[in-house]
């Protein structure tokens, strides 16, 4: 086997299929998706065409599933992030920083998601792909949203905490953007800073509300 080529040794049917889902995204970071051929993933992949076409109909559903996994990886870090806290507050912390700190900032993940972003107004299935995981995403942040102000003891509608998660999304998606594209740019906990800080004026909360003990001493993100 060649240096770069995954091995299926034992490898149960939905590790196989997941493999190959990754060695799909490889070759469209190497080579873009156009570049991107169903032999080139197949040799990275060390198989032969013949096993790809037992697992997908073709090259389109091979793209599809990776752009679900790219779309899918983000959102799972943050919510695994999340999970961590052991207070409605800290949940909501931890969700966000992580939006907008490595590894959900990284840029191989952003050329990625670049490469597919333009089918979604040309293919129905990316677009539904997007809308299922925007709807997740926006889902997630939501319930940690009304966790949050029921433990704060304030009464916010559904609708309105709706729109508190949409603003969100929106503001966390402009940071991780700026992050991923020039994060030489910011200090190591800068954007995480400014996220908490704009989150708290977006909530309307008090200053140092969320961001007052996000980072201990050495820089290191708090076991909130």
């Amino acid at each position: 086997m060649t240096e770069g080529r995954r091995s299926y040794t034992r490898a149960s049917e939905a590790e196989r299929r997941e493999d190959l889902i990754l060695a799909t995204l490889d070759c469209i970071a190497e080579f873009g998706i156009q570049g991107a051929t169903v032999r080139q993933i197949a040799n990275r992949a060390g198989v032969t065409g013949g096993l790809i076409r037992h697992y997908f109909s073709g090259k389109d559903q091979m793209l599809q599933e990776a752009y679900r996994k790219v779309m899918t990886g983000m959102s799972e870090i943050a919510i695994a992030a999340a999970d961590l806290g052991n207070t409605p507050r800290a949940r909501l912390q931890r969700f966000i920083v992580a939006n907008v700190t490595p590894p959900v900032t990284d840029p191989r993940t952003l050329s990625l998601w670049a490469a597919f972003i333009s089918h979604i107004q040309t293919d129905a299935s990316f677009a539904a792909i997007h809308r299922d995981s925007y709807l997740a995403f926006l889902q997630a942040l939501e319930g940690l949203l009304t966790a949050f102000f029921h433990a704060e003891g304030r009464k916010v509608s559904p609708a309105e905490c709706r729109g508190f998660a949409i603003a969100l999304n929106a503001l966390v998606d402009g940071l991780w953007l700026e992050g991923t594209l020039a994060a030489d740019m910011f200090g190591e906990r800068e954007l995480a800073d400014v996220a908490l800080s704009a989150v708290e004026a977006l909530l309307r909360l008090p200053p140092g509300h969320l961001s007052g003990d996000v980072f201990s001493d050495d820089g290191a993100p708090q076991a909130l």
